[in-house]
């Protein structure tokens, strides 16, 4: 009001009514603000605190249920937090100011909230499976999804909202206008929703509408009486629940059938729930259990009315143990609205079996960019890459009894180990061994008869000159083609780089990191490609690994430049 001209005195009246903050504005009254609780609540400081959120609450709606079950005199036994603590707490806040303009980079205020939310999730072992899935998983099925301007996205079982932050980073990262999404979502914990709410809030999301109710019984998000439409929905509904039916509203929603109520088999009452959502042209993604993609009776009816009206488009198998609370794998369902498949997807479905694509931690496992790099890539090809995706027709399907276990179709497991009995007992290297590895050695560069010498017309020994592991090692890293090979690859690398180098440092003019990613990405393939040393997926993973690990820096970079990132 200052910048319009207007008088001081009328500019701070202006400020302290609450009628002059509208849209993503939030009024603050006076005893909420810092100023207040640093300079005049010196003694009952929990009470000032308490009441602080309650009247923040009272004067914005979007608030409204998320701050005010916060108690900071709450009692542990006996004591609660003395008032020295809280003014120590106070204290240490104010020796900073929190805008976003302060940060390192504009979404830093949402991205430690999402940490303390990650490490919320770690220490709550089990329980942090119902409410947070790991974000690699997340930004997968975005990725997937691709959502775009004005979309409507859903996350029914939103748990922490996750699902919904990441899509709208998405738009931001490609340089989309993200303020015309339609976020929502709903979540039957109300602890859990009023942590949702937070991250909304902090992420700069202050239009998101999200439910507080189950949305198996009592679906929330209506319009005009019906069902609200969406153009994606993506969730991690919880696993293997029971349900009551006389309890279900709508129960139009399951044209397929009904999964039985007791049993913990409501797995397939979620899917037909976003089926029954969907616009037309839109695309559900969901985490499941694989058990929905096999069991027999009602499931398998489900499964059968799903395919005939082709609505599963891909079947994605994930690793062991990648969710907070448990090891059983999971799957990823990617399903489409009624007609909604591309012309080349009309009657078939994708099987990925990426169970083997992962990084294996002390007590959980994760996705890597180079894995989750491989399992878009492989989405998107839609075509059979051997040992890990297939196209089945549903013909296919239906002589399988529609069992969808993703090893019937794209069957990831190594081949056996050969053993010969004879190189056992007497010793000796199997010419037939060597040459099942020959594409491996010409991969590097290495010829393996420079290292071996004939035993015989179908057995090998290692050369005379070579004694032991030592001098097998040196042999090798000294051999006249892979130091070629190593030349080579480092040569294509130091040219790509050379010629790419500017979508890094044009970040601060472009500011457009996602767009530097993928002629970063399309680029390095097409320059080590023809090196012949990696395969296609671990060429791009090299880049999306070295984009997750810079991807903060890259963002401060292009909101204030590299000088800007260096004081950070």
């Amino acid at each position: 009001e200052l910048a319009k001209g207007r008088p001081r005195d009328e500019a701070e009246k202006r400020a302290n009514h609450p009628s002059f903050y509208a849209g993503d504005a939030f009024f603050v009254p006076p005893v909420s603000r810092w100023g207040h609780l640093r300079d005049e609540v010196h003694r009952e400081v929990g009470d000032g605190l308490n009441k602080a959120l309650g009247e923040l609450e009272t004067h914005n709606t979007s608030l409204e249920g998320v701050l005010a079950h916060i108690d900071f005199n709450k009692k542990v036994g006996q004591s609660k937090i003395p008032d020295k603590k809280l003014r120590d707490l106070i204290a240490h806040f104010s020796k900073y100011r929190l805008r976003n303009e302060d940060f390192e980079y504009p979404d830093l205020l949402g991205a430690a909230y999402e940490y303390l939310i990650r490490d919320f999730a770690d220490s709550a072992g089990k329980k942090g499976g119902e409410f947070y899935t790991p974000r690699s998983v997340v930004r997968m099925m975005v990725r997937i999804a691709e959502p775009k301007e004005g979309m409507k996205i859903y996350d029914p079982c939103s748990g922490s909202g996750g699902m919904l932050v990441l899509s709208k980073e998405y738009l931001d990262e490609h340089g989309l206008n993200s303020k015309n999404l339609g976020l929502y979502g709903q979540e039957s914990n109300g602890g859990v929703w009023s942590i949702s709410k937070m991250n909304m809030l902090l992420h700069g999301i202050s239009g998101a509408d999200m439910k507080n109710e189950d949305t198996l019984a009592d679906p929330q998000h209506l319009d005009g009486g019906e069902l609200m439409r969406f153009d994606r929905v993506l969730t991690n509904p919880p696993f293997s629940q029971n349900y009551d039916r006389q309890d279900i509203k709508f129960p139009e929603r399951f044209r397929f059938g009904f999964c039985p109520e007791q049993g913990k088999k409501a797995d397939l009452m979620f899917v037909q729930h976003m089926l029954a959502v969907l616009r037309p042209g839109g695309m559900a993604i969901t985490v499941m259990p694989h058990g929905v993609l096999f069991r027999g009776g009602a499931e398998r009816d489900i499964r059968k009315g799903m395919l005939d009206e082709d609505l599963v488009d891909a079947v994605i198998g994930l690793a062991p143990n990648l969710f907070y609370g448990t090891g059983i794998p999971a799957c990823l369902l990617v399903l489409r609205a009624p007609n909604g498949k591309p012309p080349e997807r009309k009657g078939k479905v994708l099987f990925i079996n990426a169970d083997r694509e992962f990084f294996e931690g002390r007590a959980q496992n994760y996705l890597y960019p180079e894995h989750i790099e491989k399992i878009v890539s492989a989405w998107r090809a839609f075509a059979d890459i051997e040992g890990f995706a297939r196209v089945v027709s549903r013909k296919e399907l239906a002589e399988n009894d529609d069992n969808l276990n993703i090893r019937r179709y794209a069957d990831n497991a190594p081949p056996p180990e050969p053993h010969d009995v004879r190189a056992h007992l007497f010793g000796g290297v199997p010419v037939s061994e060597v040459q099942a590895k020959r594409a491996l050695f010409d991969a590097h560069g290495l010829d393996p008869m420079g290292l071996l010498s004939p035993q015989g017309d179908r057995y090998l020994e290692l050369a005379g000159t070579l004694a032991d592991k030592a001098s097998l090692k040196k042999r090798i890293e000294t051999d006249a083609g892979v130091l070629a090979k190593e030349q080579a690859l480092k040569g294509a690398v130091d040219s790509w780089w050379s010629a790419h180098q500017r979508c890094v440092a044009e970040l601060p003019v472009t500011k457009e990191p996602m767009k530097a990613r993928a002629e970063l990405l399309s680029t390095f393939e097409q320059a080590l490609g023809p090196v012949g040393l990696l395969d296609r997926f671990q060429v791009a993973g090299v880049v999306a690994s070295w984009w997750g690990d810079v991807q903060n820096d890259l963002g401060a970079a292009a909101a204030h430049g590299f000088v800007g990132l260096v004081d950070a």
